[in-house]
């Protein structure tokens, strides 16, 4: 991010971004946006400031360590997407921190650092904005130096990175590295400058081992936090059977029953699609699309929100196809062939199966190229058909209605056999019953 208060020319202006907020909200919708208050751009002016000199404005705003006595790297932290999380500023002779690219610097916990990200904040939200989403929390770093290494290897099941794991940020524990408890001053400041504004909403994004990912988003969204946290669980790279989905929708309910302070997805722009990922491991690939509905109505119907990604509605597959030389997402870039990165579920949105390149731009090349397979499934062509989008809209317009999903967050235990998902919601107008059924 270049610029936290503009729009990348590439996709517009300011201008047409009001005209998107006031189109939104004159049909009676809400729009979040996606804010990144861990790292920014090499090429922002902050860090470009910040780079030159040691006694600068802004040269405490980004991590910069002094290197080892062998001139190495402060620490063993590695970055997300291969390699280390440190890189070498020759003007400031001293290594800078980045979670993810190079490209991409760790911001400090300067209290000047946060108060920018409040007028940030501030900025939007007084354009229209509904609410953010705000990403990768848990690499915000924030506490004391003198760093510390990352612990023992730790390979995680429910993690991408097993495809690359010789590579992988997760070889390393990471309980140095993420989850630093000053975090919650940057939570709590953000939360103020909402509670300013009527009706916003904060929903972070963050993440944690597997055996305490509960226990993190608890402690993001406790009193004067976020409304909400994403949850990971139901997102296994190479999907969950209906024992799996039990188990991680029990944890969740367990932790969260009654607060509806957690957000469910099946899906999103970091792992495959559901109709390849999550019914093959249901084994039931011939009747995917009803399957892939099945899974659209049980997010639905969990206590808190869900998060339903585009093209999901619509049972669109991954797209395994795409040629190495149009990969854009820098962790397929850095492993390919062996690993394909996430452009496979980021191809553009399909609108029209007649239109050029499916009725999402008119340009010669779109920035991922649009999968031939979706065109047969395009969003405004499906609209028209009994089909699985319609199916999923007529849903979703009945739940509306029941008072048992939009009037509490509380539900029971999770029961049903072995291809079952039965639970019921349980607010005091209404008892609603919820039987999922995953049948091959």
């Amino acid at each position: 991010m270049a610029d936290y208060c503009d729009i990348n020319p590439e996709y517009g202006t300011l201008a047409d971004f009001d005209a998107l907020i006031a189109q939104t909200h004159a049909r009676g919708l809400k729009l979040m946006i996606d804010i990144v208050p861990a790292h920014c751009s090499d090429e922002h002016p902050w860090f470009q400031a910040s780079r030159q000199s040691r006694d600068n404005e802004k040269a405490d705003w980004f991590h910069w360590v002094d290197p080892q006595p062998d001139g190495s790297a402060p620490t063993n932290w590695l970055s997300f997407f291969g390699g280390r999380a440190w890189s070498w500023e020759p003007r400031r002779q001293q290594y800078y921190l980045h979670n993810f690219l190079p490209g991409q610097p760790s911001g400090s916990r300067h209290p000047q650092v946060r108060a920018a990200l409040m007028d940030v904040a501030h900025f939007w939200f007084e354009r229209g904005v509904d609410g953010f989403r705000l990403d990768a929390l848990h690499t915000v770093n924030g506490d004391t130096l003198p760093f510390r290494d990352n612990g023992p290897i730790r390979i995680s099941p429910k993690r991408p990175c097993q495809k690359t794991s010789s590579l992988s940020f997760r070889q390393l524990h990471d309980a140095a590295q993420l989850n630093q408890p000053s975090i919650q001053n940057f939570s709590h400041a953000i939360r103020a400058v909402c509670d300013g504004y009527d009706d916003r909403f904060l929903m972070g994004e963050v993440d944690g081992d597997n055996d305490n990912a509960m226990a993190v988003s608890a402690t993001f969204t406790a009193p004067d936090g976020f409304h909400a946290t994403y949850n990971f669980d139901l997102l296994a790279w190479d999907g969950l059977d209906v024992a799996g989905m039990k188990a991680a929708l029990t944890v969740a309910i367990d932790a969260f029953n009654g607060s509806g302070r957690l957000s469910f997805a099946f899906s999103n722009h970091d792992v495959p699609r559901s109709v390849s990922r999550q019914l093959d491991a249901l084994a039931c690939p011939p009747r995917g699309r009803m399957r892939c509905n099945c899974c659209c109505s049980l997010e639905a119907s969990l206590i808190g929100s869900c998060c339903i990604y585009q093209g999901e509605e619509l049972a669109l597959p991954d797209v395994r196809d795409i040629a190495i030389e149009d990969l854009k997402d820098p962790w397929g870039i850095e492993f390919a062939p062996a690993f394909m990165g996430r452009d496979t579920c980021r191809t553009p949105m399909v609108w029209r199966g007649t239109q050029p390149n499916g009725g999402f731009s008119d340009a010669n090349r779109t920035w991922l190229p649009v999968a031939s397979q979706h065109l047969e499934r395009a969003a405004l062509d499906m609209a028209r058909v009994t089909d699985q989008y319609r199916e999923f809209a007529a849903f979703l317009k009945w739940r509306k209605t029941q008072p048992a999903m939009m009037d509490a967050n509380q539900m029971s235990a999770i029961s049903g056999g072995p291809d079952e998902i039965i639970f019921d919601r349980l607010p005091d107008r209404q008892l609603l019953r919820c039987a999922l059924t995953f049948r091959p």
